[in-house]
């Protein structure tokens, strides 16, 4: 036993010595916990390069998107029984011309609604521009058609735990920051912990930044108002208290992180790897809980593993995967080595560009080295392992190729579809103004001396003119490789319509984030 523990110390020591490097940047810290003691708690860098603040255990740190399991166990310590906030979640959508979603669709990011930040850039939002409370407040309660019947699909949707915590305000008359402090933090011992919404700075000086190691470094400028969806800050030393509260209460049904973690599924009774703010997956062949959050400058992940009762943080100010460091600290943590990279593959029959007939969009598959394939369908590029079947997949996503053509299964999004095959891209005729009356908001198309640019507008500015992508027949992507929150959208899938003459009469445009947007052409 002695030896073993002498082990894991130095396997860990030898990572943590690695990992400035490995995923280099201004700062971070990280920590591993097991039967709830510390096994590494470690801080290095800078906090603020430009001030010399250094990066320590007790720097408030931006967690991002790992907020949206606080917002749920707040709302589940408040209200047990999240169905009684339904009534509450219609009222906030008062154009919506469907059946609106429950609070609890919400929670699991079943909601079927557009996600904000992705629609704020068809209302022409600048990058990097204010958006706070009214901003928010027009978009949300704008909606008037969802993008899926609640409860059928999943779809990441920030929105829906600002939605929430409104709604907990409003319900119990006191401020967000004051339920999560009350009813999470000191509880839990997160000493620290606050609601900090405004993006513009911390209250400790941390920066997050935005570069690489090779071009340098700059501090990220975010200018959104966040709460229930990504609005915590909270120091290593806060998680780890999570963490230890996590452990602490294991054995206990009623304990939030157990409400919080337990099984959920969708309206036809499948199961759901999304739930309450936490994402469910697999990792070294043992059931996990987790989230990662990002904002322009900021990397964030946690894992909790309850088989083995390990826990693992990571906090970047800067663009490091994360996500890919909680696993090697988890790898080391076990013993277990990463999967090494597949042996090299024929490249597979069925590349080349698609349309998804459910969502509308463009589905691009091209070959990878290594026995990979890339897909671009969803929120960013996934590589799938090719199989000796001839299937490929990535544990999340798999292709297969069988009679009647090329199908998609994501079953953590309850979809499985046959992929609709497209010819080659076509220029005529496309250049024009076209309006989306559920946005009240325009796309132009021009054509710049033989190349094609697109650009959004409404009512929050103009957006730039991007250059458009051909994909095939009257299809194009408008890339968006920068937005209002750090992670972009994606490229927004251009699909043309055609009248019986022949000309351009409109286009259906979505993201995998907020999907078939009917624009009529107006010039």
């Amino acid at each position: 036993m002695i030896g073993a523990m002498t082990s894991l110390s130095v396997r860990l020591e030898r990572l943590l010595s690695n990992l400035p490097r490995s995923y280099g940047g201004p700062g971070g810290a990280v920590a591993v916990l097991r039967d709830g003691e510390v096994l590494a708690r470690h801080a290095w860098g800078w906090a603020n390069a430009e001030r010399r603040i250094a990066f320590t255990p007790q720097t408030l740190f931006r967690l991002c998107s790992i907020t949206k399991q606080f917002t749920c166990a707040a709302l589940l310590d408040a209200f047990p029984d999240p169905s009684v906030l339904d009534g509450d979640v219609r009222a906030r959508l008062p154009l919506l011309e469907q059946a609106a979603p429950g609070a609890a669709h919400l929670c699991h990011n079943q909601s079927g609604l557009r996600d904000y930040w992705a629609v704020a850039m068809l209302h022409g939002s600048p990058v990097e521009s204010p958006f706070g409370d009214i901003e928010a407040a027009r978009v949300i309660s704008g909606t008037r058609t969802l993008h899926f019947a609640p409860g059928t699909r999943f779809s990441y949707v920030n929105q829906n735990f600002r939605i929430l915590s409104d709604i907990l305000q409003e319900r119990t008359g006191r401020s967000f920051a004051e339920l999560l402090r009350s009813r999470i933090f000191e509880p839990a011992g997160m000493s620290s912990a606050q609601l900090t919404a405004d993006t513009r700075a911390m209250p400790d000086g941390t920066e997050g930044y935005e570069g690489t190691q090779a071009v340098g470094f700059r501090a990220a400028e975010n200018r959104i108002l966040w709460t229930g969806d990504a609005g915590i800050g909270a120091s290593l030393d806060d998680m780890i208290a999570w963490e230890r509260h996590i452990d602490a209460t294991r054995d206990d049904p009623d304990a939030l992180y157990s409400r919080l973690s337990a099984p959920v599924t969708f309206a036809d009774g499948a199961p759901a790897p999304y739930g309450f703010g936490l994402a469910r997956g697999t990792e070294f062949g043992r059931a996990v809980t987790g989230h990662g959050g990002a904002l322009r400058g900021w990397r964030s992940h946690r894992i909790h593993m309850p088989s083995e009762r390990i826990s693992v943080v990571v906090l970047f100010n800067h663009f490091g995967d994360a996500h890919a460091a909680v696993l090697d600290l988890l790898a080391a943590t076990l013993g277990e080595g990463r999967p090494a990279p597949a042996p090299e593959a024929p490249a597979p029959g069925w590349l080349g560009a698609y349309i998804e007939p459910e969502t509308g969009l463009a589905t691009r598959i091209d070959a990878l080295p290594n026995g990979q394939v890339r897909l671009r369908f969803g929120h960013g590029a996934e590589r799938l392992d090719l199989a000796a079947d001839g299937t490929a997949g990535n544990g999340r996503t798999r292709l297969r190729a069988e009679e009647g053509g090329l199908w998609m299964d994501r079953p953590q999004e309850n979809q499985s579809s046959r992929l609709t095959q497209i010819g080659d891209a076509t220029t005529t005729g496309l250049a024009g103004r076209y309006r989306c009356a559920e946005l009240e908001a325009e796309l132009t198309v021009t054509d710049a001396g033989g190349v094609l640019y697109g650009g959004f507008s409404g009512f929050l500015g103009q957006g730039r003119m991007e250059l458009l992508d051909p994909v095939g027949t009257d299809v194009w992507m408008l890339p968006c490789p920068r937005a209002l929150d750090h992670t972009p959208p994606g490229d927004w899938t251009l699909a043309f319509q055609r009248d019986e003459s022949g000309r351009v009469c409109g286009v259906e445009v979505g993201c995998w984030l907020a999907r078939r947007l009917p624009y009529i052409r107006i010039g």
